[in-house]
């Protein structure tokens, strides 16, 4: 991985925790049915493999970061990279769902079942997330 957020990977495991704490938080936010859906894949996911998230987060972080890296060296100065990001919404949420469908591919059948049944609404959670997802991965860099 040769990109400009590889240094990154040397807090490897503390970033995976703060990302995975992101998601959490997005999916507490959720409501309605589909809200229902995702925190019910959500609490499937832990149950299936308490930890899962950090640990899913923390496998796919080098490619997280790859995906992510083009928007991290066109962000403009004074621009937070979560205000950046969210302003170049479909790229940044495209980086992110090719991971995430590569990793579902070869999950367990479980975790694979979770995945596929938010995948048509995946790109409205993930672009709900990109200032948080963005902020942390900068905290990092700083």
């Amino acid at each position: 991985m040769a990109t400009s957020l590889a240094p990154l990977l040397t807090q490897r495991d503390a970033l995976a925790v703060d990302l995975a704490e992101v998601i959490e938080q997005q999916v507490k936010a959720q409501s309605g049915l589909s809200g229902t859906a995702v925190k019910a894949a959500y609490a499937a996911a832990n149950k299936f493999k308490p930890g899962v998230v950090v640990k899913a987060t923390s496998s796919m972080l080098p490619d997280f970061l790859d995906g992510l890296a083009p928007l991290w060296d066109s962000r403009p100065a004074g621009t937070s990279f979560g205000a950046h990001l969210a302003a170049n919404e479909d790229p940044a949420t495209e980086a992110l769902l090719a991971v995430t469908d590569r990793q579902a591919e070869s999950a367990p059948k479980p975790l694979a079942k979770a995945y596929a049944s938010l995948r048509g609404k995946a790109k409205v959670y993930v672009a709900e997330a990109l200032v948080p997802v963005g902020d942390v991965i900068e905290r990092y860099a700083a």
